[in-house]
């Protein structure tokens, strides 16, 4: 049985631990907030645009342009977007096992070459792929230190110019959709090249009138398109972000104060069986006097 000392040290340690999750939890829910309003003000534009996309990418499938080209895929680009932080539960390490199990069962030709490219987009992608010697292009990991629409405008112009330079033949997407505070949803997305679903080929069949000209049109929409598009997937990935944060800084909160149940009772019980103790010995020493 423990020493008295070495549990009111324990109970010591978890109450200051359930402080401190008690403290996270409460900056991630102010956190969350203002990334969820983000990302809810930004869904209704980014959807729209994604609709308008496919429509005018369907009139044009059978035109090639930089955008809709599919190539032999020589070189992939995989973006991975995870946070700064951790204690966020499985938010990161579910993001690596996809990124992983995509480049095993999609690229491994590629991967065995050399040709596949990691673009982290967070601390932690940055740190798990470069220590486990993937190709890793580091130039702009340190997004979410300010994260705005300014900087993942560079990002996405990088992508771009590299997919229309033929330095990538195909670019994928990893990162965590946010949908409540306690559910992320794990999405792998084609970023380029844009392939028209069915169901913008159905709505092909539509004629457009094009003001000033489709080719204006398409070459201002499309990078746009795909601009907004990594923009709102980082806000997505920042706001689960946050719902991950809360919900393991409560459960950790929780799982404390079990742990201080259990630790204050085996601290009762070992200082009652230290008074019994002393108790006997008293009874035994009166009893040896009376001997005596």
């Amino acid at each position: 049985m423990p020493s008295l000392k070495e549990v009111k040290s324990r109970i010591q340690s978890v109450v200051s631990t359930q402080q401190i999750t008690k403290a996270m939890k409460m900056v991630a829910a102010a956190k969350l907030r203002k990334s969820q309003e983000r990302i809810t003000q930004m869904r209704p534009f980014a959807a729209r645009l994604h609709y308008l996309l496919q429509n005018v990418s369907s009139t044009v499938v059978n035109e090639p342009a930089w955008y809709n080209a599919v190539r032999v895929e020589n070189n992939v680009l995989i973006i991975v977007v995870t946070s700064d932080r951790g204690l966020c539960g499985t938010f990161n390490s579910s993001v690596f096992k996809a990124t992983i199990k995509l480049i095993h069962e999609k690229y491994a030709a590629q991967h065995a070459r050399g040709a596949v490219t990691i673009l982290p987009l967070g601390k932690k992608a940055f740190e798990f792929f470069g220590k486990r010697q993937y190709r890793i292009n580091d130039q702009f990991w340190p997004i979410f230190q300010g994260l705005s629409f300014d900087r993942v405008t560079q990002v996405a112009n990088f992508v771009m110019d590299a997919f229309r330079l033929h330095q990538y033949d195909k670019v994928e997407l990893v990162y965590n959709e946010f949908k409540n505070v306690a559910t992320q949803i794990l999405r792998t997305e084609r970023f380029l090249p844009l392939v028209p679903s069915a169901a913008g080929k159905s709505r092909a069949q539509v004629e457009y009138i094009y003001q000033p000209s489709r080719e204006e049109i398409v070459s201002g929409l499309i990078p746009k398109s795909l601009r907004v598009q990594l923009y709102k997937a980082l806000l997505d990935s920042n706001a689960a972000e946050n719902g991950a944060r809360m919900t393991a800084m409560d459960k950790a909160t929780e799982n404390a104060g079990e742990l201080l149940k259990e630790l204050r009772l085996t601290y009762n019980r070992t200082r009652q069986a230290a008074i019994t103790k002393e108790i006997l010995e008293i009874v035994a020493g009166a009893e040896a006097l009376k001997a005596s």
